[in-house]
């Protein structure tokens, strides 16, 4: 009885809720439902393109698949954090392309056909896609149709799928740089100046004048008579909205205690090298000892003189001075010590040129197979490639290569190098993470606590305004993207505990602003906005006061007088030319079209009031039609670069992926 009970009072609550969600149905609107849920699931959104919404899913998915493309390329797995950054942009772009650039594409009446990528294939269209991969290019660099046949030959005989993989991302590729190359045509094309239009162009350029003029300065001196009122502002603020748009961002102050070892730290890294100094000197399998006992292993690679500097000047000298045999005395560079000892001397050149032997009995699983020789320099693993003589074979990594021809040989070493760095021991690390403790300790969250704490310790906030949710660096501290993170969910006024970056760093930060996404508040703006104004009037008001100073003044030495100045003159003035960059804009433009030798003004520019004269005109031939073409050139291509920026805006396409990566 008791568990009937149970599940009794367990139903009636489900059908409880079952009747409420009823409910609300009825009261509220779907479509609000529809946006609440929207809302909640867009925070595991990547972005949205276009009205789509990518989803953390799929972005990954498609950075999974550019990785195992980059893996095909390269030949290695190994991706440095330069190289992950890189990948996921290009995904970015790539779901850019596919659900917007080719949607509207295709809108404007372009299309990539089948019997196209034909012809893109083959080489009667070319594409760098095809026609600068180093795999499909002959010993001159030349597309060579014959090898990209043989490739995709290959791939039928690829069981593991990667080059099938490979040729439809080139295919994919293709045919979307042969949709940019068409719209961008499209665009370029149609900006079509007229002959009219460039003879404008010409005598705008080709016209130049003589001015006489004075100029009152606006001067430093806040003027309490100029008052902005609050009016002003709000009205400023709506009719330039546009110009208020921002980004999500943040102000933060931020704490860094940077854990750097300490003097004892620095001692026993000397100690630690020289207890192995000995051993080190006696070495028979350097690679193995390095392996144990240095922070830095041991290279085949060749070295020349003067590329050893990038460790240590003193360990170049070492290795190609005179006195080098044996081993070098403990070598001291900041936190640094090293012990050095050459290990193999040789005529060596700088690159070789190699052709790939493949097994008779080899599947076809890698693009070497497909690869004509080329040229390659010293990199890791192929250094026994540099010492070959020119047709031995070298088999490396069970692959076989044949040194074909060499560049002209030069004096090398091998060398190998004890290295130890002083590292923070415990009892360092433990002395900066206590000091960071007391001051979050002290904080107690809250911003107030926090200035008192840093005033009362003696350390100094360093501010950061409008920090983007992208940011991943403070300073010059890298990877910071945790105190990012912690900003963009904190509210204004709290404090973090302590964050540890690469644990080098111990970081207290405080979050003092907000700046949501959209139109900046006007409150936020309302200063830079009552400047705006302030000049506005502050100009208007001394036009006004110059206007009557002037009056009746029939020469520019007389009004010169009368506004305690001298007069300036400025020849070859044109309204569309470099020569005028040094004159205030405005004034550029009202003086262009002034009468010949009538005082004209006051005119009111960027840092002062100006009254001028137009003393003579001059109509030369220096700007001639191919500058003007040129400079036409120029403007289309400045804003077809816009155009995707254009393009994004208009679909109000959102990229969150600073909020996962």
């Amino acid at each position: 009885m008791a568990v009937l009970e149970t599940i009794r009072v367990k139903l009636g609550i489900f059908i409880t809720v079952l009747i409420a969600v009823a409910l609300l149905s009825f009261i509220i609107d779907p479509s609000t439902l529809q946006s609440v849920s929207s809302s909640m699931s867009s925070k595991y959104d990547v972005g949205e393109i276009d009205g789509k919404s990518v989803s953390y899913t799929d972005f990954q998915s498609e950075v999974d698949r550019l990785t195992a493309i980059n893996e095909i390329m390269t030949g290695s797995s190994v991706q440095n954090e330069e190289t992950q950054i890189s990948i996921r942009n290009a995904a970015w772009q790539s779901l850019v392309d596919k659900y917007l650039f080719i949607k509207n594409a295709k809108a404007a009446g372009l299309n990539v056909g089948e019997e196209e990528m034909v012809d893109i294939i083959s080489g009667l269209i070319d594409s760098p896609v095809f026609t600068q991969n180093a795999a499909f290019c002959d010993e001159n660099g030349v597309f060579s149709p014959a090898l990209l046949s043989d490739f995709v030959s290959y791939i039928s005989l690829d069981e593991t799928g990667r080059l099938q993989l490979y040729w439809d991302y080139l295919i994919e590729s293709a045919k979307t740089q042969q949709y940019y190359d068409k719209y961008y045509s499209l665009f370029t094309l149609s900006n079509v100046v007229n002959t009219l239009m460039l003879t404008d162009e010409i005598e705008a350029n080709n016209n130049t004048y003589d001015l006489e003029f004075v100029m009152v300065p606006f001067g430093y001196t806040q003027d309490t008579t100029v008052v902005v009122t609050d009016n002003e502002i709000r009205k400023y603020y709506e009719d330039h909205k546009k110009y208020f748009k921002q980004s999500a961002s943040r102000d933060i102050e931020y704490v860094v205690y940077e854990v750097l070892p300490s003097s004892s730290d620095v001692a026993a890294a000397n100690d630690d090298l020289v207890k192995v100094y000995d051993e080190f000197a006696a070495a028979e399998n350097m690679k193995s000892f390095l392996l144990a006992n240095s922070d830095r292993q041991y290279d085949n690679h060749w070295y020349r003189a003067g590329e050893l500097n990038t460790v240590s000047s003193a360990v170049n000298n070492f290795v190609f001075g005179a006195d080098n045999k044996g081993v070098s005395e403990v070598i001291a560079n900041g936190n640094t010590f090293y012990a050095v000892r050459v290990m193999e001397e040789a005529m060596v050149p700088d690159s070789v040129f190699v052709k790939y032997v493949p097994a008779t009995s080899e599947n076809v699983d890698s693009l070497l197979n497909v690869v004509e020789p080329m040229w390659i320099t010293q990199t890791v693993g192929f250094e026994d490639l540099m010492a070959a003589k020119k047709n031995s074979k070298v088999t490396i990594s069970g692959l076989t290569f044949q040194v074909v021809n060499t560049t002209a040989p030069v004096a090398k070493k091998r060398v190998a190098i004890l290295e130890k760095t002083a590292v923070p021991s415990k009892e360092t690390v433990n002395h900066y993470y206590s000091q960071a403790n007391t001051l979050a300790t002290k904080s107690a969250g809250k911003y107030e606590k926090f200035q008192a704490a840093c005033s009362e310790e003696g350390v100094y906030a360093h501010p950061v305004s409008r920090m983007l949710e992208s940011a991943s660096k403070l300073g010059s501290i890298d990877h910071t993207k945790e105190v990012t993170r912690w900003a963009f969910e904190a509210k204004v006024g709290d404090v973090s505990n302590i964050i540890t970056v690469d644990n080098n760093y111990f970081i207290v930060a405080a979050l003092k602003g907000i700046h949501k996404e959209g139109y900046a508040d006007v409150k936020e703006v309302a200063s830079q906005i009552r400047d705006v104004i302030y000049m506005d009037k502050a100009g208007e008001k001394i036009a006004a006061e110059v206007a009557e100073k002037i009056a009746g003044k029939g020469s520019m030495e007389a009004i010169a007088e009368a506004l305690e100045t001298t007069v300036s003159t400025k020849e070859g003035v044109a309204f569309s030319s470099l020569t005028s960059q040094g004159l205030d804009p405005k004034f550029i433009g009202a003086a262009s079209v002034a009468e010949d030798g009538k005082i004209c003004g006051p005119v009111v520019g960027t840092i002062g009031v100006y009254v001028y004269k137009v003393t003579g005109r001059d109509t030369g031939a220096f700007y001639t039609e191919d500058d003007a073409k040129s400079y036409d050139a120029q403007k289309t291509q400045y804003a077809s670069q816009a155009l995707m920026s254009t393009m994004m805006t208009d679909a109000d396409v959102k990229d969150n992926r600073a909020r996962f990566f």
